[in-house]
């Protein structure tokens, strides 16, 4: 559900200013279902250049309500829905600068309809609310009243979302504000990822993976990085629409996995670390290394040939294991060989692996 609204304000300095006139549609994405418009008493003058402007007058505006009047009507109109403005951050800091004095805190998510309109609308000379309604042949009345306006942004808004066809574009684009509905989105999150040692994949809009988490239990980590209040952690929580997932089983796979798809993946939200790699060889030169799997009956295999590390995968057979050939079938190779070999030789220098076996050549 959707509040398209716009603000007609006195002018004057930076959240000084006052609300002369306001209208709210809610839209349901196809119908306008609700709307309030209201003239408003500032208590206070409107800038001479404003007057001009807009055409409404302090004269005009004596008997109008003022905002404690009519702020009970606004929470209950814009409850459970994303506010939606052509320069949203200017409506929203007005709205809220209002119930700030009023000492409430006034909180909804937003949309800005320039930003979208520039994601979805391309190579338009001017963005601003007139000229971009003339170039779409919208029919507009009463410009630089909030509800000529208000209306103008209704059917932009409409044309938008019919615009956005894959529903990524204005998804991604929502600032949320009102926490109550983030932490819903963001729990919703955490439900699908299992208490399993592992890796978790948080992806964007376009479906890339923008940061790889790993963990004895992934759901613990995803709850501890969406707890957390840092820049990087908030840009991750806003940017995440959906959580994948693998179970690793142990955790030499848990590390190999992770280095070597944090190398491949790039995500735009890891630090990439410079490691420095030991080109000490192996005590062997050829031999299967054998770890826990993900199941009972599942073991995690690496191989290593000429002192090299050739593949890791899982085994449920013991056919596949003795058997070489069989075996180098299933097993996913590694290309950036000396990583593997620093984080493999890392780990058997200070834990005890289920089985290890030499290859007699």
């Amino acid at each position: 559900m959707y509040t398209i609204l716009d603000i007609e304000t006195t002018g004057g300095k930076f959240n000084e200013e006052g609300i002369t006139e306001i209208a709210i549609y809610k839209y349901d994405g196809h119908t306008v279902v609700d709307q309030f418009i209201s003239l408003v008493n500032p208590e206070k003058e409107i800038q001479k250049f404003v007057v001009q402007l807009t055409g409404i007058n302090n004269k005009m505006l004596q008997n109008a309500p003022k905002f404690y009047e009519i702020a009970k009507r606004i929470i209950e109109i814009t409850k459970d829905s994303t506010l939606v403005a052509h320069n949203t951050s200017f409506d929203y800091r007005i709205l809220r600068t209002e119930f700030d004095r009023l000492g409430y805190d006034f909180n909804r998510n937003t949309l800005c309809t320039v930003e979208l309109s520039k994601k979805l609308i391309l190579d338009q000379p001017s963005y601003s609310l007139g000229k971009l309604i003339k170039a779409l042949g919208i029919p507009m009345t009463d410009r630089h009243r909030a509800t000529g306006d208000a209306l103008a942004t209704v059917q932009l808004f409409k044309l938008l979302l019919e615009k956005d066809v894959d529903k990524t574009i204005i998804q991604s684009s929502v600032k949320y504000h009102d926490r109550r509905v983030e932490k819903e989105r963001l729990q919703k999150l955490i439900d699908e990822v299992p208490k399993a040692l592992g890796l978790f994949y948080i992806h964007g809009a376009d479906g890339k993976v923008i940061y790889l988490g790993r963990g004895k239990d992934v759901k613990s980590e995803v709850n501890k990085l969406f707890l957390k209040q840092t820049k990087r952690a908030t840009k991750i929580q806003d940017r995440a629409t959906s959580i994948s997932y693998e179970k690793t089983g142990n955790e030499l796979f848990t590390r190999l996995k992770y280095y070597i798809e944090l190398e491949a993946l790039a995500p735009k939200f890891n630090f990439q670390k410079e490691r420095k790699l030991s080109l000490q060889d192996f005590n062997n030169e050829d031999f299967i290394l054998f770890e826990k799997g993900r199941e009972i009956e599942e073991r995690a295999v690496v191989l290593i040939e000429n002192s090299e590390v050739f593949g890791y995968g899982y085994t449920s057979l013991a056919f596949q294991e003795n058997n070489i050939d069989i075996l180098k079938s299933i097993l996913t190779p590694i290309k950036d060989k000396e990583l593997a070999k620093a984080i493999i030789k890392n780990y058997l220098n200070k834990n005890n692996v289920q089985k290890l076996v030499r290859l007699e050549k």
